[in-house]
């Protein structure tokens, strides 16, 4: 099993930037897509941004030229440069990785526990 650990939210003004890191550990024998999601009061949850093990990368229309994401496979970590930010970016954001635990074993969904963003002024 998998663990998540999110990192780097916080409250910041528009027009600023956070950069989110997520770590996995434990029983890992191979990573396929991480990714970012976000859920806001009242909202369902959606994708933010999500990478592939070979850096292919997918963006929310929403934050397409604003949030980066990127990945360092030998640390199992997952960024997300979030800049320009908007109030609307204010959201719990939560980390997810497609995980196999052992050689052979399928991959199944880990999830963080989320980081809060706030934008205001």
């Amino acid at each position: 099993q998998a663990q998540l650990e999110e990192s780097g939210g916080g409250l910041v003004q528009p027009g600023g930037s956070l950069r989110l890191s997520c770590a996995a550990s434990g029983t890992i024998f191979s990573i396929n897509s991480m990714g970012w999601y976000r859920q806001a009061p009242g909202k369902q949850r959606e994708l933010v941004a999500t990478i592939t093990g070979e850096g292919i990368t997918n963006y929310a229309d929403s934050v397409k030229g604003r949030f980066t994401i990127s990945r360092d496979n030998a640390q199992d970590t997952v960024y997300l440069q979030m800049n320009s930010l908007k109030p609307e970016d204010t959201a719990v954001y939560y980390c997810n990785a497609e995980v196999a635990s052992y050689s052979g074993s399928h991959y199944s969904d880990s999830w963080g526990q989320g980081t809060q963003v706030s934008v205001s002024s």
